[in-house]
């Protein structure tokens, strides 16, 4: 009786032992297929196809494409402005008057002595001729009279000075100096009596990074915001790049003396502005968006759906509950999408960022884990 108990109890034990080990392969498998699920239930995009632009974005400051500084030949007082700021005026418009009272008294002089050694000379060239005076009396009477007319002229020309006229057609930008002011003469830094301008033709200076400058190319188009016009878009159009970077860096005769080497290259990049209205101003900044390249029907991916290893570019494709590696070929980039020429067709379905069980975010930039085994 004892043996015939003890072995039903073996048959009891063996058969939870194999109900035990089926629910936990039963597990097991369903634990397989949520990871897989897991895996595959990432954030997915589908390829397609739209417009897409290439950009580079710069910071630049608008201002006039013509202008110029009015200033004095002569050191003076101002005596009077005939004009005032936002003015419009044309070429040889006088613009203001100095105090010529100074130069007035010199020419007055001037001519005295003009007329002075004109007679001594005329005298001298009459005693030469019969005689009386020697070549090089004359010749000393012929120095004085030629030195007198010099000044003189100088003086006359001083004296002209004094009209301030208007050296094109333009606006009066800012707020010219005032009457009692004095203008200072000189070729380093001269009093500035007013600014003119062109108003009717502006252009942007931008500074672009080096590593996009490669990319603009005189003729490009490019869009533009002032913070003064909130939503309204303008267009602008490359016109120049400078060869040189905005310091100079590479001419040690130009440069700065400090051995310190800028973290950051930029080039200027000047571009013309169509502004119909006249809406903006000088100085005003302008951040610009210049289209570098363009394509109609692009087939397009997010960006963050492009990974690269050693091998390049590559993709992550859902396929059922498999994901595929899958190496592409890009073309132009804009800000969000990315342009695939090989290796993808309309409508395929990408992986975008790989999710654990628990939520988080396992996209490194690489492939996606291996499954369980």
């Amino acid at each position: 009786m004892a043996k015939i108990l003890q072995g039903k109890v073996k048959w009891l034990v063996l058969a939870v032992v194999l109900v035990a080990a089926a629910v936990g392969g039963y597990m097991y498998y369903n634990s397989q297929q949520e990871a897989s699920k897991a895996n595959i239930n990432a954030d997915l995009v589908e390829t397609q196809r739209q417009s897409l632009k290439s950009v580079v974005s710069a910071t630049g400051t608008i201002r006039p494409v013509d202008s110029v500084e009015v200033s004095s030949k002569i050191t003076a007082r101002i005596k009077s402005v005939l004009v005032k700021e936002n003015d419009t005026v044309k070429a040889g418009q006088t613009v203001a008057i100095l105090d010529g009272k100074d130069y007035e008294a010199t020419k007055d002089q001037a001519t005295y002595k003009v007329n002075n050694t004109r007679s001594k000379y005329n005298r001298a060239e009459y005693l030469y001729s019969i005689g009386a005076k020697s070549k090089e009396e004359l010749e000393d009477a012929e120095y004085d009279y030629d030195t007198a007319e010099s000044s003189l002229s100088k003086t006359e020309s001083d004296l002209a000075e004094t009209v301030i006229t208007a050296p094109m057609d333009g606006v009066v930008v800012g707020e010219p100096k005032s009457a009692g002011t004095m203008a200072v003469q000189g070729n380093s830094n001269p009093t500035v009596i007013m600014t003119i301008a062109d108003m009717s033709r502006k252009q942007i200076i931008a500074k672009v990074d080096e590593t996009d400058i490669g990319s603009v190319k005189v003729g490009q188009k490019a869009t533009f915001t002032v913070d003064t016009y909130n939503g309204k878009t303008f267009t602008a159009t490359v016109s120049r790049i400078s060869q040189t970077d905005v310091t100079n860096s590479w001419n040690i005769n130009t440069s700065s003396t400090s051995t310190s080497t800028p973290t950051v290259i930029y080039y200027y990049v000047i571009l013309d502005v169509d502004d119909p209205d006249n809406l903006l101003l000088p100085a005003m900044t302008a951040r610009v968006d210049i289209v570098t390249d363009e394509k109609e029907n692009a087939l397009v991916v997010p960006i963050s759906a492009l990974k690269t290893d050693s091998s390049g570019s590559y993709v992550m494709v859902a396929s059922g509950k498999e994901q595929e590696k899958r190496y592409v070929s890009t073309g132009i980039y804009s800000d969000e999408y990315v342009e695939i020429t090989d290796g993808l067709t309309d409508g395929e379905q990408l992986v975008v960022s790989y999710k654990s069980k628990s939520g988080s975010n396992n996209n490194m930039g690489g492939p996606p884990p291996p499954p369980p085994m």
